[in-house]
């Protein structure tokens, strides 16, 4: 096993978070989503970046895609997971008004960008989002997808 590493070869893994290309995925543009949070794969190869981060090779059976994944983006495939619509870096679109003490603050069709997932939120999953009047915690009931897709698919 490699340093402390978490996973081993055939280990199944759930990617956390949307995993972008950083520039080093061959034929894909930069940022472009490689692969949506929620995936499973399992772990091909295991590396080390800067001498203390392990990056693992993992490999998407589904999408048939090899991506390599720092080990705080995964967990194990039998970890207890949170579906949600959307991940860190979408661009989402309001559906409902937002108010502050009565006054609205987005307006319905608004834009923003996702900055963080609340996934243990009482009532579902919660968004933290910016808009153009600021960060604002959002239920996912109140947002849907503004050019969301993987590419591929």
């Amino acid at each position: 096993m490699l340093m402390d590493a978490r996973y081993e070869f055939g280990d199944a893994v759930r990617v956390i978070r949307n995993i972008r290309n950083d520039g080093t995925f061959p034929g894909r543009h930069t940022g472009e989503l490689l692969v949506r949070c929620g995936r499973v794969g399992y772990v091909k190869d295991m590396g080390v970046f800067l001498q203390d981060q392990v990056i693992y090779s993992v490999h998407f059976v589904d999408i048939n895609r090899v991506v390599g994944c720092r080990e705080q983006e995964l967990i194990a495939a039998d970890a207890p997971w949170v579906e949600s619509a959307f991940d860190h870096r979408d661009q989402v679109m309001s559906t409902k008004a937002l108010t502050v003490d009565g006054e609205t603050v987005v307006a319905i069709g608004e834009t923003g960008e996702v900055v963080q997932v609340i996934r243990d939120a009482p009532d579902g999953v919660v968004y933290h989002v910016t808009f153009a009047a600021g960060v604002y915690a959002v239920p996912e009931t109140a947002l849907a997808a503004h050019e969301l897709k993987e590419d591929g698919e």
